[in-house]
């Protein structure tokens, strides 16, 4: 078993984290745990693998990409856009079924929960709006790839904390992409980081809270939290996420976060190995005018 300790990789950083775990879903047989410093770096292993040489050998080239069932265009299906009439949803998804891709309908959009205006289906947490021509979920994806352009390189280096990173809206979720409100400075990213955050939402579909269909829209790992301060009792929607000791592949990552998700307590849980946690702190907007979406982090106290 050969592993990696990947700097770039940082447990409290939500992309970070999302990247990792995305290793898993990119190489079927890497596996991944988290250090035990104060702040946890991803190390990914494998039997009878070099963990790097493995991302760089799977990195999907732009086609991979473009066939995708969540591309805009697919198999001469009507194409999708922010907004998605359930009826075009529904159509994708039962094409779909059987595509190894289809996480990426399940994990961004849901036709359990419908606008009763417009029949359009709910996005994801993951999957925010953004203003002007940054668009749906793939399309910031195709553009965060399209920076990648030696990832013999460029991979490596952003595993290693030296990733280049470039002038984009990646995503749209990560805070750190934001830069001073005071000035009119850029947003910037690392596009390996993107990428692999985005194969990390493949164990993170959407659902509906309860049972019955047309209730609230709910992403895995995202929990509603009522709590008390200045201005009062308030209720807010986080996404909760652990750092674990054993290396775990896909499919052990996905039992552990449904085993920890059911915990009383969503901070370390020694007998699952788990030995850190965090949640989500949204940027606030600065008005209704205001289109910015992005989410830091908070660790969870014992």
């Amino acid at each position: 078993m050969s592993s990696v300790s990947c700097s770039g990789l940082q447990a409290p950083w939500v992309n970070g984290w999302l990247a990792a775990v995305g290793a898993t879903v990119l190489v079927k047989e890497m596996r991944l745990h988290w250090t035990e410093e104060a702040t946890p770096v991803a190390v990914l292993s494998g039997a009878d693998m070099d963990p790097v040489e493995e991302i760089v050998g799977c990195w999907p080239d732009r086609g991979q990409l473009e066939a995708m069932p969540v591309a805009e265009t697919w198999n001469g299906h009507a194409g999708l856009e922010r907004k998605v009439p359930w009826t075009v949803f529904s159509e994708r998804a039962r094409k779909a079924r059987a595509d190894p891709d289809s996480w990426t309908l399940s994990s961004t959009m849901t036709d359990l929960c419908v606008d009763p205006k417009n029949g359009e289906v709910a996005h994801a947490r993951f999957d925010p709006a953004g203003p002007g021509t940054i668009k749906w979920l793939h399309h910031r994806l195709m553009k965060a790839h399209a920076h990648v352009e030696r990832p013999r390189e460029d991979i490596p280096s952003s595993l290693m904390g030296r990733g280049r990173r470039v002038q984009d809206n990646g995503l749209g979720f990560d805070a750190f992409r934001l830069g001073s409100l005071a000035d009119d400075t850029k947003r910037w990213i690392d596009p390996v980081v993107e990428v692999l955050a985005f194969f990390g939402l493949a164990l993170f579909p959407v659902r509906v809270a309860g049972s019955v269909s047309g209730g609230p829209a709910i992403q895995r790992g995202w929990e509603r939290r009522s709590e008390r301060g200045s201005a009062g009792r308030s209720s807010s929607i986080e996404f909760f996420w652990p750092a674990w000791s054993k290396a775990l592949d896909r499919v052990g990552i996905d039992a552990l976060l449904d085993v920890w998700a059911g915990s009383r307590w969503k901070g370390s849980q020694p007998l699952l190995g788990v030995h850190a946690a965090w949640r989500t702190r949204r940027y606030l907007s600065r008005g209704s005018f205001d289109p910015t979406r992005g989410f830091a982090s908070e660790r969870l106290s014992p």
